[in-house]
């Protein structure tokens, strides 16, 4: 091969590979089957329109008839904490669930699917941040309500995982 042709080979190389960078997925946590069981509260979340005016948001996992399925409650309150609940649910597959078990596909009614993804579990596993692949839409999760310091450590985390922590906004909780 002359060098004009390496050097056009090795240029395709470099155009290739630059996209593959730029869309580069995040990187996902560990998480046991357990992680699938009971309810989360909501923390913080970014905007969207199917969550304008919900407050005190929840998910609640239970295992699926396989191991690989989950069944997803979403609620949250309209308005205020003590308001109308609204709930939906989904129906939930492991993409991964004989590796890392951090990435869900959720399919709700109307054939809305969202993909969610656990990047950041705690040490002590009492709270969670997922993302969609993209990083488009964060949300922190907790077994129980956080302090301000708890929230703050939670808040730098999603940070540290590249995420804009000045789009989310925090709901009241319940």
């Amino acid at each position: 091969m002359d060098i004009r042709k390496a050097g056009l080979f090795l240029w395709c190389l470099v155009l290739i590979g630059f996209p593959s960078l730029a869309t580069a997925e995040p990187k996902v946590a560990q998480v046991g089957r357990s992680h699938y069981t009971g309810t989360w509260l909501e923390i913080a979340r970014t905007p969207m329109f199917i969550t304008d005016g919900c407050v005190a948001g929840f998910t609640t996992y239970r295992a699926g008839k396989r191991s690989d399925e989950v069944s997803v409650v979403d609620g949250c309150y309209e308005g205020v904490p003590s308001g109308k609940l609204k709930t939906v649910n989904g129906k939930g597959r492991l993409s991964d669930a004989t590796t890392t078990r951090a990435k869900l596909r959720v399919r709700y009614p109307f054939l809305i699917t969202f993909d969610y993804w656990v990047l950041y579990t705690s040490p002590d596993k009492s709270w969670f941040i997922s993302a969609d692949p993209k990083l488009k839409h964060l949300w922190i999760y907790s077994r129980t309500v956080p302090s301000r310091k708890a929230l703050s450590i939670m808040v730098r985390k999603a940070q540290t995982l590249g995420y804009d922590v000045g789009k989310l906004e925090f709901p009241p909780a319940r």
